[in-house]
């Protein structure tokens, strides 16, 4: 059943092409198949720009995303106006504006270098047309400009480019806790496109989750580098023999995040550690487990950073609370990346210039995280030094995620896919998990009296 219809106040390019979005769908299932008792998630009212097309899916847990999508020269997908529906409430505005920032590809040998971003672009004729070979799902059609943004020169042929597909992660939870297991699968929605620069073939993809969470991730596929070959030390032999040794290099990807948690301003950052004390801890028999701290540290101004083990930062707007009273907010949580400092960041600030993110106020200049134009700065770094004296409000999180291909026999040809990303976990927006099972439906908090299992004491 439809619930009331809510506004989701625009943070991006306003247009033409008002969309009444029915993000409500089927309910996901409980316990033995039976439907969920919680309605589903909320129509919300979308305005796309001018080259944007609205789009909508409701998961397994009764909650829906909404967004607009349109493909940028440069950039290839972009998806903005980004909103998240729990089931049976308000839509929460989450990202303003999401895409690559940029790709590099150095090779080992020192002889290849490409910012493939800014030089070749993932839009216009490199964004390819997909088929059901690619996408056994809804491929969706835009209009594709073969030349820049097709206002000046050429034609703009409208073909099918993204993906938009739902696929089974597994397990989302089981308990088998107070006499009875309740368990439940759950669903993930799949944007994707595919754009051939060089000899590589990129799958832009961006997963939206049932529980709220976002993992964008670059996958790369088509053939090896024909002509860069080079000796042991920079590459690896493929084909009979050892003696030709396809380049090792380096997929070295930024993505930016311009938040919109809570409105256009007002958001804040802060970054977790978890550190090691050094110490044991005690219980009623003795000694139990090491002693380990967690500091929350806020990050008041621009600024980059690097991961480490037990680090994770998280963008959160303070004036926004869920119904426990804490404020909303997203974790960013990296997963495997080849640390890297980009060419261009190097040669203009030093071999230290490197970050695994950046945190800086939005500017419509600031584009791309490497060879930028105009007053703004020409990349991150200048970025940070540039509002180095302003406070993080208006937020935007730039995320860097490399990957070092050591090539192998097996990648030719075609290579199978690597894939490179990170994730965007949702952190106390909603003040429980949007489908608690009805026999969970009184837990929130520390429970008073629990009747199931307890930890065995050793």
């Amino acid at each position: 059943m439809l619930g009331t219809m809510r506004r989701f106040p625009k943070t991006s390019v306003a247009g033409a092409g008002l969309l009444a979005l029915m993000l409500a769908g089927c309910t996901g299932t409980a316990n033995g198949g039976e439907p969920d008792p919680k309605p589903s998630a909320a129509a919300v009212e979308q305005s796309c720009g001018e080259r944007q097309q609205a789009i909508s899916r409701t998961l397994s847990s009764g909650a829906a995303w909404a967004m607009c999508w349109s493909v940028d020269p440069k950039l290839g997908m972009v998806l903005s106006d980004i909103t998240f529906v729990p089931p049976g409430a308000d839509a929460i505005p989450v990202i303003s504006r999401m895409s690559l920032a940029q790709l590099e590809v150095p090779y080992d040998s020192g002889k290849r270098l490409t910012s493939d971003i800014t030089s070749a672009g993932f839009g216009g004729p490199n964004m390819h047309t997909i088929t059901d070979a690619e996408c056994p799902a809804e491929r969706l059609s835009i209009a594709i400009p073969n030349v820049g943004d097709g206002s000046k020169f050429g034609s703009s042929p409208v073909r099918e480019v993204l993906c938009s597909q739902e696929t089974d992660s597994a397990l989302s939870y089981r308990s088998g806790d107070l006499g009875q297991v309740v368990a439940k699968r759950k669903q993930d929605w799949q944007l994707s496109t595919i754009s051939k620069v060089g000899w590589y073939e990129y799958v832009n993809q961006v997963t939206f989750g049932a529980d709220g969470s976002i993992r964008p991730s670059l996958g790369a596929t088509g053939d090896l580098s024909p002509v860069d070959y080079s000796d042991a030390k920079h590459g690896w032999p493929v084909g009979p023999g050892d003696h030709d040794h396809a380049a090792s290099h380096s997929h070295n990807a930024v993505w930016k995040i311009d938040w919109a948690l809570g409105g256009e301003s007002g958001q804040k950052v802060e970054q977790f550690d978890a550190k090691d004390t050094g110490k044991l801890g005690t219980d009623e028999l003795g000694k139990a487990s090491p002693i380990v701290n967690g500091t929350l540290t806020p990050i008041p101004k621009p600024a980059s950073a690097r991961w480490t083990d037990r680090r994770w930062w998280r963008v959160l707007a303070p004036g926004k609370v869920n119904a426990d009273k804490h404020p909303i907010s997203y974790q960013i949580d990296m997963a495997k990346t080849d640390r890297f400092t980009f060419v261009d960041d190097a040669e203009h600030h030093g071999s230290d210039a490197g970050y695994d993110v950046a945190f800086t106020n939005a500017d419509e200049c600031q584009v791309f995280a490497t060879m930028n134009r105009g007053r703004c700065g020409r990349g991150v770094p200048e970025y940070v030094e540039l509002g180095k004296d302003q406070p993080l409000d208006n937020v935007v999180t730039w995320v860097a995620v490399g990957y070092h291909h050591v090539p192998r026999d097996e990648d030719q040809s075609p290579m199978e896919m690597h894939w490179q990303g990170f994730n965007l976990l949702p952190r106390d927006l909603t003040s429980r998990r949007v489908d608690v099972p009805q026999e969970r439906e009184s837990l929130n908090g520390k429970p008073e009296d629990w009747d199931g299992q307890m930890p065995p004491k050793e």
